[in-house]
């Protein structure tokens, strides 16, 4: 696909089709693609955790999804007939059911989003490392003995990650999927952690939910409307409008 037409067409997908795994290819080909990202003294201090099992992934929202905002409807992995999809064979789908309150009331869902979510067949959280980059930075052809995190701007840990998200979110869109980037609410990092034996020096900046997208709603935050070009940029000082 044209690069240009590969960055017009993202957007952020929120609902995915959960009986089409997203083949084994594509999945290499987006981690290959986000270690390809600019890193700060090319340092690549980042962690990617993938979760494809229909358990992992069910764990992880159970584990970052905070109690009030959780979804009434359980996601379940059940056989499927042997079938093709996107040249990988699917060994089990998962299905949104209701669950119930008493035991013979079905309840509706108390969250679309999550619901559209927890369909989507892989998750990838990116992590950054903050330790890697202090230590890279240390050595004799950068020279900062200290490792003083004052030294840094900003965090580049934590932006490399992000443009390594990037590229895996242009690379859904050329492969023909869908891909979300989302953040893990403070309050739920430590049961993130445990459940999944993050190291205490990788720190999650996210997650990219991908998969074939089913019908979705566009975000009510589109209608802002997007900012034109002579809006942000600034040409010579700041104030200058583009010309």
């Amino acid at each position: 696909m044209d690069f240009d037409a590969v960055v017009r067409r993202r957007r952020m997908v929120r609902n995915y089709d959960p009986d089409r795994p997203v083949p084994a290819g594509v999945v290499d080909r987006l981690l290959n693609l986000a270690i390809r990202a600019p890193s700060a003294g090319f340092s690549q201090g980042w962690g990617f955790l993938v979760l494809e099992a229909p358990e992992d992934r069910a764990r992880f929202w159970a584990a970052t999804t905070p109690p009030g905002e959780r979804s009434r409807s359980r996601v379940v992995a059940q056989p499927s007939t042997p079938e093709v999809s996107g040249g990988e064979r699917s060994r089990s789908r998962v299905v949104a059911q209701p669950s119930t309150a008493d035991g013979d009331r079905p309840l509706q869902p108390a969250n679309p989003w999550l619901d559209g979510m927890r369909r989507a067949p892989l998750i990838i959280v990116p992590h950054s490392n903050r330790d890697i980059y202090l230590d890279r930075y240390a050595a004799p052809d950068k020279g900062w003995t200290d490792r003083d995190e004052a030294r840094w701007p900003v965090p580049y840990w934590h932006i490399d990650a992000g443009m390594a998200s990037l590229l895996m979110l242009l690379g859904a869109v050329d492969a023909g999927l869908g891909a979300c980037f989302f953040g893990i609410p403070p309050e739920s990092m430590a049961t993130f952690r445990a459940a999944f034996g993050v190291p205490p020096e990788y720190t999650p900046i996210g997650a990219v939910t991908v998969g074939y997208p089913a019908p979705d709603r566009r975000s009510p935050s589109l209608r802002r409307g997007r900012r034109e070009v002579d809006e942000v940029v600034h040409r010579g000082r700041w104030g200058a409008a583009a010309s």
